[in-house]
């Protein structure tokens, strides 16, 4: 089956491209795009990895699911696309960018710039119904970004993965921690963020990492 994604993605997950459940997946979402309204629209479906290629790779940002509202999605988990209003979790996340490393609260919600310095801003599901949160959980993707997630711990090194809430922090089990980097927090939703999101700066940790193993820091 031909995905269209980023080449060196396309050679590492080639395996896992061909497995039966991938091809049960993309029929079923294929299907979900003819009679529904999904999103992302199907041409951001891949957005983070094409974005981000696998060579490029040096921090993974966790998120579950697809924004499910008109014009959020974008493919690259927890951003929007420019001139849309921040949703509360992103609000709060640049809430602390602001307060870890000073930079200012932006104009837009759209993430590209982090994705395109190597951070990988992968869902575990990577499509949503419209106004139906969780509605392509269990067909299949949680297999496939559990598979993404193991073959960047065993291909990679010293890559930093922030994971924020127990959803993402239940993934740790498919990294190796004694090559990577893990940083794990409440989730920034406004329903935990203040029970221990605020003040865990993962941005200047991710950073001091990086300088650590002689990579590039990120430019939040």
């Amino acid at each position: 089956m031909d995905v269209k994604i980023e080449e060196s993605w396309k050679k590492v997950l080639a395996e896992e491209f061909n497995k039966e459940y991938f091809a049960k997946l993309i029929e079923f979402v294929k299907s979900e795009y003819k009679s529904r309204r999904i999103y992302p629209p199907g041409k951001f479906i891949f957005n983070a990895f094409d974005s981000c290629p696998f060579d490029n790779l040096k921090v993974v940002i966790l998120g579950q699911d697809p924004y499910h509202g008109p014009g959020q999605a974008h493919g690259l988990c927890f951003s929007v696309n420019d001139g849309i209003p921040f949703p509360p979790s992103l609000r709060n996340i640049f809430k602390e960018l602001n307060s870890d490393v000073g930079k200012e609260i932006p104009s837009s919600g759209n993430l590209i710039d982090w994705a395109k310095q190597g951070v990988l801003l992968l869902n575990a599901t990577l499509t949503v119904r419209a106004g139906q949160a969780g509605s392509h959980q269990k067909k299949g993707w949680e297999e496939f970004t559990d598979a993404v997630i193991s073959t960047i711990s065993d291909k990679k090194e010293n890559v930093v993965f922030i994971l924020w809430g127990n959803y993402a922090i239940s993934k740790r089990k498919l990294i190796n921690e004694n090559k990577h980097f893990l940083l794990t927090s409440v989730h920034p939703s406004p329903l935990s963020a203040s029970r221990g999101f605020f003040g865990t700066r993962p941005f200047s940790k991710t950073n001091e990492y990086l300088k650590q193993n002689g990579l590039e820091p990120i430019k939040w």
